[in-house]
């Protein structure tokens, strides 16, 4: 889980959650699950970003793969122990829901197949082909120092088209190019994840671009990771668990474990009148993990499942969910 969460991050820029899943939430058939869970702001929801299930024997036993034991001198075989673990496809989409706004994608600098785009500006037919072989040329250096670059040379649109087409696409860095940067030996850089421009002089440009993505790759992430922090809560009460609930957090409470009480949770949770933000009923809320780091000592608090009186083994992390 420790990988995960330093590789979520450092290439995703999406903080998370590194835990153990319930009985309930576990693998099925495996011993235990591990996992890191992410937070989308927009929706108030958790998902779950990459898992790790420790399956025992159970499935060896199931399947019948043995290997010989090595300090057994009668051949003797033992069944594997099995792990199951990747980091999927699911993370896509928390990247697309954590950082992206009303604008499209904002894509982490790491992640992102075009880390810059130029985009030539002020283009007439005496220019054109100055500025063209001035934007072929500065995506080749760039790309030289290892720069994901492309050039946006394309004569059938216009340059506030072009702009908004990788804005869309969440491109991390816009570099403009007109008459007036070309005769300053200067470029306009535009960030996709604030739209702070600033001018660069083309002197050690791939250097300061390169620090530039760094740059923008730690505000990405601190900034997901404030707003995941302000919406996460602790309570040990169950009236103030349904309203931060309803108030887009996610909890982190006392739970004793059983399935049963789990499945109470969820279901006395839900809200079934529709309330103007979200249009629908809101389904209850169900267990993320049992996170690593514990807020406090859970076992002198009691079930936060109002008609449980056993007492709690652990702070685990509940919440709406993808």
């Amino acid at each position: 889980k420790q990988w995960y969460q330093r590789r979520v991050a450092i290439t995703a820029g999406i903080p998370t959650v590194k835990g153990k899943k319930t009985e309930k939430e576990k693998f099925a058939g495996g011993d235990f699950t591990t996992t890191v869970e992410g937070y989308v702001s927009a929706t108030g929801r958790g998902i779950q970003g990459a898992t790790s299930h420790h399956l025992g024997q159970n499935f060896s036993k199931m399947f019948n793969i043995q290997f010989e034991d090595p300090d057994s001198t009668t051949g003797d075989k033992l069944f594997a122990h099995q792990n199951s673990w990747g980091l999927s496809t699911r993370s896509i989409g928390v990247v697309v829901m954590v950082h992206g706004d009303n604008k499209g994608l904002v894509l982490p600098p790491r992640v992102a197949m075009y880390q810059a785009v130029i985009v030539p500006c002020g283009v007439t037919d005496a220019n054109k082909d100055q500025l063209n072989t001035h934007c072929t040329d500065m995506k080749k250096t760039l790309q030289k120092a290892g720069v994901r670059t492309h050039a946006d040379l394309r004569e059938n649109y216009n340059t506030g088209w072009k702009f908004n087409h990788w804005e869309l696409k969440g491109v991390p860095v816009r570099i403009e190019i007109g008459p007036r940067d070309l005769k300053n030996n200067q470029v306009v850089v535009v960030r996709r994840d604030t739209g702070v421009k600033a001018t660069l002089q083309n002197e050690n440009l791939d250097d300061q671009l390169s620090k530039l993505l760094d740059t923008i790759h730690d505000d990405m992430y601190n900034r997901a990771l404030v707003e995941r922090d302000a919406n996460m809560a602790v309570t040990t009460n169950w009236e103030e668990f349904c309203k931060l609930l309803d108030q887009k957090k996610i909890i982190q409470a006392p739970y004793c474990g059983d399935i049963s009480c789990e499945e109470i949770i969820k279901k006395d949770s839900a809200r079934t009148e529709v309330t103007e933000d979200d249009k629908a009923p809101a389904m209850g809320a169900k267990s993320l993990c049992i996170p690593f780091d514990q807020p406090a000592d859970a076992t002198c608090e009691t079930c936060i499942q109002q008609s449980c009186s056993n007492p709690a083994t652990a702070y685990t992390l509940f919440g709406r969910s993808y």
